[in-house]
């Protein structure tokens, strides 16, 4: 089975969709664990649905309108969430659910027979295309830039919001571009596990991650590599059983949580 990584097309871009998302789910997810912003995200990546349906009922390519649709939600969730009293977990309950009901209603205005949307509710790594594969190389290379150019500036962001304010850090702006990163990489990451299914794959390695890093690079580290480790063993699981490939990773990924929380007792 190992052969097929060489000799099929869809092989050998699920394995590098694979690697893609490690590096995306490594940063990203260590980032909204330590934040807490789990739900959050997750409200982002539903609310890409609209995006999809629209780009099927305006017949251009789905995964562009949900970039549309996810960056508008992370913009607009912490502008409101600053000008009233509404909170921003309840603004990402309401995008959320209108991001869904959106994307019913313009797949259910699209002309002709009703897509299927499988690929992007529960995902599905095999039928990654060259496309899928050029977005998340750019999406993975604005995220390093990013995290890597101002490294310092993030660490003291995340672990002490006042410190990173005194010392002259613009913390609002930096709200805006972690909101802007999570939100181009969860809809990156959704032909992988889909909408469903996402937010398990960015808050699994890193929280198995955080029983053994001591350090916030080290925790990405590990975030990475378990992420890819789970991908991998999903993908073949998925490819040689001919089971759902989004699925089979997020199932690896619980019964290999579960498995570290017995380690982790045992070795106290």
């Amino acid at each position: 089975m190992i052969n097929a990584l060489f000799h099929y097309q869809f092989m050998q871009n699920a394995l590098i969709g694979a690697l893609l998302a490690s590096i995306l789910t490594g940063i990203i997810g260590a980032i909204i664990v330590e934040k807490k912003w789990i739900m959050l995200s997750s409200g982002i990546a539903h609310s890409s649905f609209g995006g999809i349906g629209l780009g099927y009922m305006l017949n251009f390519e789905p995964i562009y309108g949900a970039f549309l649709f996810a960056i508008f939600s992370s913009i607009l969730i912490p502008t409101i969430d600053r000008k009233t009293d509404t909170g921003s977990e309840n603004l990402t309950a309401m995008l959320w659910s209108l991001g869904m009901a959106l994307g019913i209603f313009f797949i259910a205005f699209t002309p002709g027979y009703p897509p299927d949307m499988t690929s992007y509710l529960f995902g599905n790594i095999l039928t990654i295309s060259f496309q899928n594969i050029m977005v998340m190389i750019v999406v993975t290379a604005i995220v390093l830039t990013i995290l890597l150019s101002y490294y310092n500036h993030w660490k003291a962001y995340l672990f002490d919001h006042e410190f990173a304010f005194i010392i002259g850090i613009n913390t609002s702006v930096m709200d805006y571009v972690l909101y802007f990163l999570i939100a181009i990489s969860v809809v990156a990451l959704i032909k992988m596990v889909g909408i469903i299914l996402i937010i398990a794959l960015l808050t699994i390695p890193p929280s198995i991650a955080r029983f053994y890093a001591k350090s916030f690079s080290r925790l990405i580290i590990y975030s990475m590599i378990l992420g890819f480790i789970f991908s991998f063993i999903g993908l073949f699981i998925s490819y040689y059983y001919n089971i759902p490939s989004g699925a089979t990773i997020i199932l690896v990924s619980i019964i290999a949580f579960v498995i570290s929380i017995f380690i982790k007792k045992n070795n106290q």
